[in-house]
C-alpha cells in the first residue's frame, strides 16, 4: 500500500468510525429505554402496580426525552474531549506526563534520540516533531497529532536506557509510518468517541451514588445506576475491541514500513524482543495511558495477547512476521544505558537525484534507505555553526533571518535597519555572524536547515512566534517582490508553524475527479513551464509534457514573473483533491520540471514547496548532488 492509498484509507476509516460511534449510540438509545422501563417496571410492582401498569405511567414523550437525552450526553462528551486534545500531539504527550526535549540538550542518550527524529524526519520529508520524554521505565513510543505539522513523537526513558541506536531507529521510523500514513488522526479522534461512550457509565456511577442517599426514589435510580454502568461499560467493551482491531492491523503496517525505511530488519526486531526480555516490559503506569493505550509502539497494559481487547499483537507474531526464522527466546534485558557513539555516515553516498517524474511519485510518503542515506548527507553536510544555530531557539531565528537577507545592498540595509528596531536585542548580530555560510549554501541544504529550526522554533513563546513571522514576511517583501526561494520558505514556516501555536487544520480534500479542477491545474503547469525554461518552445514543450499527463486540455499561459498570489490561490483549489488524484497532479508537475532532462535550484525548491502545500510530503534534496 503506497502514500496515496494509506491516505485514502485513513480518509475511509474516519467515516467508518463515524459510522461505528452511531451505531453504537443507536445501541445505548435501545438500552438505555429498555432500562428505564425495566427499572419502574419494577419498581411499580413494589408499591402494588402490575409491570404493565408501571410502565403505563410513564409519559410517552418520555422515550423521546431519554432518547434524545442519551444522545445529548455522549455527543456533548465526546465533543468536550474532542475540544480538551486540540492542542494536537503535545496534549497527549503532557498528559502522560511527558516534558519536552529541548533541542539545545546535552545529554548524550536524548542527543542521540534527537538526532535520530531528525534524520528520520527530514527523510520522510515531513516535519522534525517535537520529541516528547515519558517518565516510564518500561520500553515503549508513541506518535500523535491531527496531522504531520502537530505531530509529535513520546519515548519512554526506558527506551533511552536499554535500545541502541539501531534499535531505536526501527522504534522512531514504526512511530513516522503512523504519521505518514494517518493513523495519528485516526487515533486521536477514537479517544474523543470512545469517552463520549464511556460518560454513560460515568453517569450511571453517579446514580448509584445518589440511589443509596434518597429515600424516596432510591430503589429506581439505584437500578437506573446500575444499568447505566453496564450499559456505558459494555459500550465501552465494543468501542475497545474497534480499538484494538483498528490498532493490531496498523501495528503490522508500521512494522513493515520501518524495515523498508531503515533497511534493517534487525532494529525493530530486536527492539521488540527486548520488550519481551524486560521486567516492565512496555507497560505504562500513568493513570491516562488506557485511553491512548492503542496509540503505543507496544501494548501499554498488560491483557492476554491474543484476547479480542488486545490492542497490539503478540509479540512473538510480530517478530516472526519480521524474522521467520527467530528461535523465540527473549535476551535478559539489564538496566546498563547503551552507547551513545554517534553514528557515521555509510560509505557510498550517491546522491539523491530523482531522475523521472515516477520515481518523483513513488517517493511521496514513502522513504527508504536512500532516502535515510541523503538526509544524513544533507545535515552532516552543512557546516557546523549552522546546525548548532538550527537547534537553538534564539539563533534559529536568525538563521531563517540570514536566508532572506537580500543579496541586493540597498535592500539589505533596509532589512538590516528593520531587524534592528523589530527583532530582539541580539539577533541581528547573530544573523551578521551566520550570513557568509549561509551565503555558501545552496537551496537543498538551507531548506534541510529550515526543517531542523522547526523543533526550536515551537519552543518559542506565541509573542516571539507572532513577531519572528512578521518580520520573515517584511523581511521577504522588503524588495517588493517575492522569489521563489522565499515563497517556498514562507509555505513551509506558514505550514509548519501555525498548526503549532495556533492551532490544527484537519483538511481533509473533498473533489475525487481533477477535471473539476483543470484551470487551476493549467495555471500551475503553466507557472512551472515558464519558471523552469528559458524560452518559449521550450515552456511549451514542458508544459505539454505536464498537461498530457492529466489528461486535459488547457491552453498554455505564459507567466513573465513568478506571481506567488497566483501560485497560493491555484494550490489553494488544487488541495481540495482526494488523496488518489494528487498522484497524477505530481508525476505531472514533475514531468514539466524535467521535460529538458535538467532540474534547476528554483525548480527543485518549487516542486518542494507545492509538495508540502499538497500534504504530499517530498523529501528536501531529491535532485541533490553529493558534494565533495
Amino acid at each position: 500500500m503506497n502514500f496515496y492509498q494509506a491516505q485514502d484509507q485513513a480518509r475511509r476509516k474516519t467515516w467508518q468510525l463515524a459510522a461505528m460511534f452511531g451505531a453504537a449510540v443507536l445501541t445505548l438509545i435501545v438500552l438505555t429505554n429498555l432500562l428505564v422501563a425495566v427499572a419502574f417496571g419494577w419498581g411499580g410492582q413494589q408499591v402494588g402496580m402490575t409491570f404493565s401498569q408501571a410502565i403505563a405511567e410513564i409519559p410517552a414523550d418520555s422515550w423521546i426525552w431519554i432518547s434524545i437525552g442519551v444522545v445529548g450526553v455522549v455527543g456533548a462528551a465526546s465533543l468536550y474531549k474532542y475540544l480538551s486534545i486540540q492542542g494536537g500531539g503535545r496534549t497527549i504527550a503532557e498528559a502522560l506526563g511527558g516534558h519536552l526535549i529541548h533541542q539545545s540538550t546535552t545529554d548524550p542518550l536524548q542527543r542521540r534520540l534527537l538526532n535520530v527524529v531528525e534524520e528520520m524526519a527530514i527523510a520522510s520529508g515531513v516535519p522534525v516533531p517535537p520529541v516528547y520524554l515519558i517518565p516510564e521505565q518500561s520500553i515503549n513510543a508513541f506518535a500523535a497529532g491531527f496531522s504531520p505539522d502537530d505531530a509529535v513523537i513520546g519515548i519512554n526513558q526506558g527506551t533511552l536506557e536499554h535500545l541502541n541506536r539501531e534499535e531505536l531507529q526501527g522504534v522512531v521510523a514504526h512511530e513516522f509510518s503512523h504519521i505518514l500514513n494517518g493513523d495519528t488522526n485516526i487515533n486521536l479522534r477514537l479517544i474523543a468517541i470512545l469517552h463520549g461512550i464511556l460518560f454513560v457509565g460515568m453517569i450511571g456511577y453517579g446514580l448509584l451514588r445518589a440511589g443509596g442517599y434518597s429515600r424516596r426514589n432510591g430503589l429506581p435510580l439505584f437500578a437506573v445506576g446500575a444499568g447505566l454502568m453496564l450499559i456505558g461499560y459494555g459500550g465501552t467493551f465494543f468501542g475497545n475491541l474497534i480499538k484494538a482491531a483498528v490498532s493490531r492491523q496498523r501495528e503490522y503496517l508500521a512494522d513493515a514500513s520501518a524495515v523498508q525505511f531503515t533497511r534493517n530488519p534487525g532494529g525493530i526486531a530486536e527492539a521488540l524482543k527486548k520488550i519481551g526480555g524486560l521486567s516492565a516490559g512496555s507497560t505504562i503506569v500513568n493513570k491516562n495511558a488506557e485511553e491512548a493505550s492503542h496509540m503505543f509502539f507496544g501494548a501499554a497494559a498488560r491483557k492476554f495477547s491474543g484476547s479480542l481487547m488486545a490492542t497490539h499483537p503478540p509479540l512473538t507474531k510480530r517478530i516472526l512476521a519480521i524474522e521467520p526464522h527467530w528461535d523465540g527466546d527473549f535476551p535478559q534485558v539489564d538496566g546498563t544505558a547503551v552507547s551513545t557513539q554517534p553514528h557515521m555516515l555509510a560509505a557510498g553516498f550517491s546522491g539523491a537525484v530523482a531522475a523521472t517524474p515516477e520515481a518523483i511519485v513513488d517517493m511521496v510518503g514513502a522513504p527508504d534507505a536512500g532516502s535515510l542515506a541523503t538526509a544524513r548527507h544533507l545535515i552532516e553536510d552543512n557546516a557546523e555553526i549552522l546546525r548548532d544555530a538550527a537547534h537553538d531557539p534564539y539563533e534559529a531565528r536568525a538563521l531563517v533571518y540570514a536566508m532572506l537577507l537580500s543579496r541586493d545592498p540597498e535592500v539589505a540595509r533596509a532589512q538590516i535597519a528593520h531587524l534592528d528596531s523589530h527583532a530582539e536585542r541580539g539577533v541581528l548580530a547573530h544573523t551578521e555572524r551566520l550570513l557568509p555560510e549561509v551565503r555558501a549554501s545552496d537551496a537543498a541544504h538551507l531548506l534541510t536547515l529550515l526543517e531542523m529550526s522547526m523543533p526550536a522554533l515551537k519552543e518559542l513563546s506565541h509573542p516571539q512566534y507572532r513577531r519572528f513571522t512578521q518580520n520573515a514576511a517584511q523581511l521577504i517583501t522588503a524588495d517588493a517582490e517575492v522569489d521563489i526561494f522565499e515563497w517556498v520558505l514562507h509555505r513551509l514556516l506558514t505550514k509548519e508553524l501555525y498548526p503549532h501555536f495556533e492551532g490544527p487544520q484537519n483538511y481533509h480534500g473533498r473533489i475525487g475527479n481533477i477535471a473539476k479542477l483543470a484551470d487551476d491545474a493549467g495555471k500551475l503547469l503553466s507557472i512551472l513551464a515558464s519558471q523552469g525554461h528559458a524560452n518559449l518552445d521550450a515552456q511549451l514543450e514542458a508544459y505539454q509534457a505536464g498537461i498530457s499527463e492529466l489528461g486535459i486540455d488547457k491552453p498554455f499561459a505564459k507567466q513573465e514573473r513568478f506571481d506567488y498570489k497566483r501560485m497560493n490561490d491555484t494550490l489553494a483549489s488544487l488541495r481540495k483533491l482526494k488523496p488518489l488524484q494528487k498522484p497524477a497532479l505530481i508525476k505531472a508537475c514533475a514531468a514539466t520540471i524535467l521535460a529538458d532532462g535538467h532540474v534547476s535550484v528554483d525548480e527543485g525548491a518549487l516542486l518542494q514547496g507545492i509538495a508540502a502545500t499538497l500534504d504530499c510530503p517530498l523529501p528536501p534534496g531529491i535532485f541533490a548532488q553529493p558534494t565533495h
